[in-house]
């Protein structure tokens, strides 16, 4: 019955309230689904009740389905049956927006007859983002609500819009003021409550008028998204659901959503999709960390080093309100880094994405300095300087002279030993690596990497501050190159040897953008420069790399380096390089000959997973879904395979194995095949449990 659900009921004069308590985001699990269904049934059987109000207690409306029941047997009552019993209320149901209404929360807002919401509240369908679409109606109702056009934005970015535009849209039909909410919904309700009709979402037709004048609309919407829908079943599949909106009755529409959800739901993109969901989240989880680890307060960050690195670092912690004091050695490298935050700032902003007011908020929150005493208030250190091991273990000694008892020293180092620069200290046990991730300001991934020392009230806090300052921060034990960049080195170890064997730089980068990469190895090395630790003093023409260095093909900068570029920075295979490669293939005694794009991704990601099952067997990872967080955020893994982990078991970690053998003679003599992916491998088992 009603009392144990999380739906509760009371009549107030002729108003009906139906209240949703269900924390922490009043998720439509079944409880709710059944005591909404229940709780309308009763509205509606009243005789003294003339309108019904649905609301919701704590931080939010409806924010969405249960996630968990996700690929389980649904339990009835489903969403979409208590949306139409919603719909089909007698007396009007008004929605009472605060918070965010999404995914299923926005579907039964738009059942409703009415939505009232704060200036606030943010409506959206995110389903898309797990590589679904929404399945309670909500292509169907959407457009009907807004036109298709509109529909079509939201449903097919994922992205929510704010009340005010939502209320420009039709979208809602009143705004509330911010701590009025419930006293707007009464009003409106009483408004309505003597109509002889109400607006029934179903069966609107002006807003879909347009489209039906306007056939060639999702053509051109296809066409214009091409780039954010590439290799994505569920987008395409919202273009057909909204497409059937517009040109088949409701009844229809919603019987073809609902095949389209139950094949996205079966499907692998969106099963990979759900998997990074949950992994995002258990990231957090610390293993061996008690849950209750007192965090240190965070109120000012010390940045040594004003380069790219710490120039980015920075603007992370200012523009989460948290002042920086940032050191450099000379006033030409301070004022050029803080320059180019600056430029960074007023780039995002002239984009939108921050108001002219927040970039100098942020700004201000900026102590640029040569005074490296001044390092001495901060309650967190990042040092941020050039890769090498020595300047390191120097700063970190003169750090622990100046820096205040408690405070952590954190280093941004990408491959060094942690536990010898905390050696250099008198507090190893407030040492600990965060390695951001490049441009440092726009990259998810934090790599919290904790030494043999580091103390868990330490840890916990460089976890909390990777959260404040908007990171998915993942732990890392120490090793060289800790998760991310360790199995990076495995790959490229296989792009080099690929040269030498006969397939070309195009071909081995194309392998990987087709499979979903931003970009591969040698678009990657151009983007960064070939000379990053060349030095023409020493060379010796020992590497492709080198000899493109000593003749000047440094990357996009000089206009040449693997690939030749113009002006607009477009990149064009060169000749010249192939030369340079041939003739080393013919030193080295290699027979080039032809790959295909199947072998080649083979080589270059086995040997990844092979590294990240080591990885797990030396215990420097938590688990494999930390490893497929880091190859997400932090190297543009594409999210509908899961990462690379997820990717393996989805299609054998078997195959794997299988294939490493064969390419056993080409990986060379010191390559080893894993214990735990052997062992994974043969039991039939997955990487992610």
């Amino acid at each position: 019955g009603m009392a144990m659900s999380p739906v509760s009921t009371r009549k107030d004069g002729k108003l009906f309230w139906i209240i949703s308590d269900n924390p922490p985001v009043n998720a439509l699990g079944h409880g709710v689904r059944a005591g909404l269904a229940e709780a309308i049934a009763k509205g509606n059987a009243d005789g003294g009740v003339k309108a019904i109000i649905i609301a919701c207690e704590g931080r939010t409306f409806f924010a969405g389905a249960d996630i968990t029941e996700f690929g389980k047997p649904l339990q009835a009552p489903g969403l979409p049956e208590v949306c139409d019993a919603i719909e089909a209320s007698e007396k009007p149901v008004i929605a009472a927006i605060h918070g965010t209404a999404l995914g299923g929360g926005l579907e039964v807002a738009l059942a409703c007859h009415y939505r009232v919401a704060v200036p606030s509240a943010k409506l959206g369908l995110p389903e898309v983002k797990l590589g679904l679409l929404p399945g309670a109606g909500g292509t169907q109702r959407l457009p009907r609500a807004i036109g298709a056009e509109a529909a079509l934005g939201m449903i097919v970015s994922g992205n929510p819009v704010g009340a005010r535009a939502a209320h420009a849209a039709g979208l809602v039909d009143k705004l509330a003021e911010e701590d009025g909410l419930r006293d707007a919904a009464a009003d409106l309700a009483k408004e309505v409550m003597d109509r002889n009709t109400h607006p029934v979402t179903s069966r609107r037709e002006d807003k879909i008028r347009a489209a039906k004048e306007d056939p060639g609309l999702f053509d051109r919407f296809r066409k214009d998204n091409a780039r954010m829908i590439r290799g994505l079943d569920a987008p395409e599949a919202c273009i057909a659901a909204v497409e059937a909106a517009v040109n088949i009755p409701f009844e229809k529409g919603t019987a073809l959503e609902r095949e389209l959800f139950m094949k996205l739901v079966t499907g692998d993109q969106s099963k990979a999709m759900r998997h990074v969901f949950f992994a995002e989240r258990t990231a957090q989880k610390i293993d061996g960390l008690p849950k209750d680890t007192a965090t240190y307060r965070v109120e000012k960050v010390g940045i040594l080093g004003a380069g790219t690195m710490g120039g980015g670092i920075a603007m992370n912690f200012l523009t989460a309100g948290i002042p920086v004091t940032m050191v450099e050695r000379e006033q030409a490298a301070l004022d050029r880094g803080v320059a180019i935050m600056r430029k960074n700032y007023e780039r995002s902003a002239a984009k939108g994405k921050f108001k002219p007011e927040h970039v100098e908020a942020a700004m201000g929150r900026l102590n640029p300095t040569l005074d490296f005493e001044a390092l001495g208030e901060c309650d967190l250190i990042i040092e941020a300087v050039f890769e090498n091991m020595d300047l390191k273990k120097d700063i970190f000694s003169r750090l622990d002279q100046v820096a205040k008892p408690g405070a952590i020293l954190a280093s941004n180092t990408s491959y060094l030993d942690i536990d010898e620069i905390a050696a250099q200290t008198r507090r190893p046990d407030h040492v600990l690596g965060m390695h951001f991730f490049s441009p440092a300001n726009v990259m998810k991934l934090l790599e919290v990497v904790r030494g043999k020392e580091t103390a868990p009230a330490v840890l916990a806090t460089a976890m909390a501050v990777g959260k404040k300052i908007g990171k998915v921060a993942v732990v890392s034990g120490v090793c060289h190159g800790f998760i991310g960049n360790r199995m990076l080195a495995a790959r490229q170890e296989q792009a080099n040897a690929l040269l030498l064997e006969g397939a070309t730089p195009w071909q081995i980068d194309d392998a990987l953008t087709s499979f979903g990469m931003p970009m591969g190895p040698f678009q990657m090395a151009d983007l960064a420069g070939l000379d990053i630790g060349w030095n023409p003093d020493t060379t010796s023409s020992s590497t492709v790399r080198e000899v493109l260095c000593e003749q000047g093909r440094r990357g996009q900068k000089t206009g040449k380096g693997f690939y030749d570029y113009g002006e607009d920075r477009s990149r064009t295979p060169s000749k010249e390089v192939e030369a340079i490669i041939a003739d080393f293939a013919r030193k080295s005694g290699k027979t080039p000959r032809d790959f295909t794009e199947g072998e080649i991704r083979e080589r270059l990601i086995y040997p990844m997973i092979n590294e990240g099952a080591k990885i797990l067997e030396e215990g420097i990872a938590q688990r494999a879904s930390d490893i497929d967080i880091v190859w997400l955020y932090g190297y543009g893994w594409p999210a509908w395979t899961g990462g690379p982990m997820f990717w393996a078991d989805t299609i054998g970690v078997g195959r794997v194995l299988s294939g490493l053998e064969r390419h056993g003679k080409a990986l060379g003599d010191d390559f080893e095949i894993s214990p735990l992916l052997k062992t994974i491998a043969e039991d039939g088992r997955r990487f992610n449990g």
